[in-house]
């Protein structure tokens, strides 16, 4: 795979991580939110308020 990046920073590499990690974390997100009963928003809220 070229990692070479082109003139605007972009290239192929870094796009397919970023839409790796994209994956993962909104994966990770739904999980939370099945175990724990809240949403991201809530979580943070009552993270925050601890």
């Amino acid at each position: 795979m070229n990692s070479q990046s082109s003139f605007t920073g972009f290239s192929a590499f870094s796009e397919i991580w970023n839409g790796r990690l994209a994956m993962m974390g909104f994966t990770l997100a739904l999980i939370t939110e099945a175990l724990t009963g809240k949403g991201i928003i809530g979580q943070i809220i009552s993270w925050l308020t601890f």
